[in-house]
């Protein structure tokens, strides 16, 4: 009788391919590359700040109307998911 592992294998496909070239390679998951290495941190941190400055503008030009409406949307579109999960 074959051993069982005691670690779960993923179910995407890409991560399950992904470990067993690890596994066959010798590689650890610690070994893993960070999502953000190699990129250059200034301009990162410049895009940060751009984007929570952008959704603060566009609220301030909206009107009180305008504000209203966008709310009632992004509320039935929640409405309309928990619909379909049931």
């Amino acid at each position: 009788m074959s051993k069982k592992s005691s670690k779960k294998k993923p179910r995407d496909l890409n991560k399950l391919a992904h470990s067993i070239t690890d596994e066959a390679t010798g590689e650890s998951p610690s070994e893993e590359i960070e999502p953000d290495e190699g990129k250059n941190p200034n301009p990162v941190a410049l895009g940060k700040l751009g984007g929570k400055k952008g959704g603060r503008a566009r609220a301030e030009k909206l009107s009180p109307e305008q504000r209203s409406e966008i709310a009632k949307k992004a509320a039935q579109a929640r409405r309309g998911k928990k619909d379909k999960e049931v």
